[in-house]
């Protein structure tokens, strides 16, 4: 391994994040609901234009840091779009190449910033992509050899959840002078599930959050997370395909931890469509799916609240912005034959759908455990 080489790496992706601003913390009025504070995180700002960026920055410092990454290595990513482009935005950094490989059906739009970044697309049968993206990087002859990342099993232990600016960290401090700093809920989707690993480990490591703030994970349809979540199964498969990007799986990915997790939600893909559109018509600009989704469970749990005479505050995720899907949820004929009118979009704010619900004393329970 070069050493000279990796120490230059390592400093060309530590001075790309001090160039960075951290997200912005963006307040959203509901009027619909009086003393209920909702915050959006909008991780669509940073420069791959994703949650993805902090993860991809996480995964390539993990293995430089592992001694997986060198000069010329092929960095190779199993992915549906985003943390590919986000992984591609790193290699190109370091001059390295990269190949995604994605399931058939991926958004063109995600496929052209991968390609924009100097990436190449495989695309394959949604099944294939975890075995065809090891299999490619195993036969890699070039200099370096190849590098599967494997986000789904690395994803929760590359980020370093204590702090050093995590997603959680970065919360917390951005809140701090709030009405209500400690929030009451901080709603996430999973995809590999390093994002809510994170967000649970540092709400145990705070301490002082233990008691008032709980994560709650929204999961869509078609993904396995919430029946495993309920059942306490992470042998579950599905061999339906998700229609929201980014999140929802079909099998228990090795990086999501159940444990952490105080309750899941579960979305219906129409519901996740028009609390997009409706989020999007709110702050005047676009907004991807797994946002809706987001929303959608943030809503569901204001609404509670509300019915029992709280208030507090609830954060949750802008996950990418909604460039990315001007030919399916932003283009008007999608919109019509997936039924998704105004008058859907405007029920939304009035939480009207019940959401499916699973609770970490139910899970544990099921698993023959104590919850804490």
């Amino acid at each position: 391994m070069d050493r000279a080489w990796v120490a230059t790496a390592l400093q060309r992706i530590e001075a790309d994040a001090r160039r960075s601003a951290d997200t912005h913390l963006i307040p959203l009025p509901l009027p619909e609901w009086p003393g209920i504070d909702l915050y959006l995180k909008d991780e669509s700002t940073h420069p791959s234009g994703s949650l993805k960026h902090r993860l991809a920055r996480s995964l390539f410092l993990y293995g430089l840091c592992n001694g997986q990454i060198g000069p010329g290595t092929t960095i190779v990513e199993a992915s549906s779009g985003s943390t590919a482009i986000s992984e591609a935005y790193f290699a190109r950094l370091l001059g390295l190449p990269f190949v995604a490989v994605v399931p058939r059906g991926t958004a063109a739009a995600k496929l052209a910033q991968i390609a924009f970044f100097g990436g190449r697309c495989v695309e394959v049968a949604p099944a294939e992509v975890y075995a065809e993206a090891e299999r490619l990087a195993r036969e890699c002859t070039g200099p370096g050899g190849g590098h599967y990342m494997d986000q789904f099993t690395y994803a929760e232990r590359a980020t370093d959840w204590r702090g050093n600016n995590n997603i959680a960290d970065s919360i917390f401090g951005q809140m701090r002078h709030e009405a209500h700093p400690l929030p009451r809920w901080i709603v996430v989707g999973a995809g590999t599930g390093g994002t809510s690993a994170t967000i649970g480990r540092y709400l145990r490591y705070r301490r002082d959050t233990l008691a008032t703030t709980r994560l709650a994970v929204a999961d869509p349809e078609n993904s396995v997370f919430f029946d495993a979540f309920a059942r306490g199964d992470r042998s579950l498969r599905s061999d339906a395909r998700g229609r929201i990007e980014g999140i929802g799986r079909p099998r228990v990915e090795p990086s999501f931890v159940p444990e952490v997790v105080d309750r899941m939600l579960r979305v219906p893909d129409r519901l996740s469509f028009s609390a997009a559109l409706a989020l999007s018509a709110r702050l005047g600009r676009r907004v991807g799916p797994s946002s809706g989704t987001n929303l959608a469970g943030a809503l569901a749990l204001a609404a509670e609240m509300a019915a029992r005479g709280e208030t507090g505050s609830i954060v949750t995720l802008i996950c990418d912005a909604g460039e990315r899907y001007a030919d399916t949820l932003f283009d008007p004929a999608w919109q019509a034959a997936e039924g998704l009118d105004d008058a859907c979009v405007a029920a939304v704010w009035s939480a009207q759908a019940t959401l499916d619900s699973a609770t970490r004393p139910a899970r544990c329970a099921a698993m023959g455990q104590s919850a804490a």
